[in-house]
């Protein structure tokens, strides 16, 4: 297996398609992108989608990470990518974006928990009387981490530019990364972060949030890294009242992160960062935000 897609990550990127330059409502010159599938030979082997600016590399590095599901079947249909116009803003802005598929995604789930590997992108966070927020965070984070070194030793990305972008559960295991302060990492987004949404499928049902804010404010007690959060008025999983105390707590923790409700979306705006519809709306944030820091 593992010889198997180091041969296609070294020889059989399956292009996808190229756009045009032109020009961003912020007057940017964009860049003209590709897209194509990658399967990284990571110690936990991964397909990814890969998006990035025509021409030679390094490029500055965007890892873009999924929410869970706890249907399998759902999982079974996962689609490759989840956020291709928002992956599409950031590569035509000069990034190489690599947005990976979780274990038991469209693929056989793969568990070694002493090794810090979980089956369906660490959608076993334990019960609700006893979650375990912290390692379900954590676990994807360390895929994110094993993807920063790879793309850097392979001269894919360029040396401590990477910046980590999550929604939902992968916004949660960004806020895990957070803790971790890489060198690698300058900064990090996340849109509607959290775990435990939805309990049962009822909105507004959280798992223990009591214990989701205080995981939060125990990441914060390390973090350094800058961060934007977006969460929306009409977020049916993390609401505005869940959310305004997970930042409380990791801002007062020590965390740094700027933090904005956005309007309600559509039905269900946990959705929100899936729409291109919404691009117009978060994007000019976080271009200021990465200007910033840079």
């Amino acid at each position: 297996m593992y010889r198997f897609i180091r041969l296609l990550v070294l020889s059989a990127f399956a292009a996808l398609s190229t756009l045009g330059a032109c020009r961003a409502a912020d007057n940017r010159t964009l860049l003209q992108v590709q897209e194509e599938i990658w399967a990284l030979p990571l110690i936990q082997p991964t397909l990814a989608y890969v998006v990035h600016p025509i021409g030679k590399g390094p490029f500055p590095l965007a890892v873009m990470n999924h929410g869970v599901s706890l249907n399998q079947r759902e999982r079974g249909f996962f689609p490759l990518v989840e956020f291709r116009d928002a992956a599409m803003w950031f590569a035509r802005r000069g990034y190489i974006v690599v947005a990976p598929t979780g274990s038991g995604y469209g693929a056989a789930a793969l568990d070694v928990p002493e090794r810090g590997l979980y089956g369906v992108f660490y959608s076993k966070i334990g019960s609700c009387d006893n979650p375990n927020f912290h390692d379900a965070g954590l676990a994807v984070a360390l895929l994110d981490k094993w993807i920063i070194d790879y793309m850097t030793e392979q001269k894919f990305a360029a040396t401590d530019s990477a910046i980590v972008i999550g929604q939902s559960a992968g916004g949660w295991a960004a806020i895990a990364l957070s803790s971790q302060n890489l060198s690698s990492v300058k900064a990090i987004i996340t849109f509607a972060a959290g775990r435990g949404g939805r309990v049962g499928g009822k909105p507004n049902n959280n798992c223990a949030p009591d214990k989701l804010v205080e995981a939060t404010g125990d990441f914060g007690r390390t973090a350094r890294t800058p961060m934007l959060w977006f969460y929306i008025e009409n977020d049916t999983f993390f609401g505005p009242e869940l959310s305004k105390r997970m930042h409380a707590a990791y801002t007062a923790a020590g965390g740094s992160a700027e933090y904005h409700l956005m309007p309600p979306f559509g039905n269900e705006g946990h959705f929100f960062i899936g729409s291109p519809d919404t691009i117009p709306q978060w994007s000019p944030l976080v271009a200021q935000f990465l200007d910033k820091h840079r």
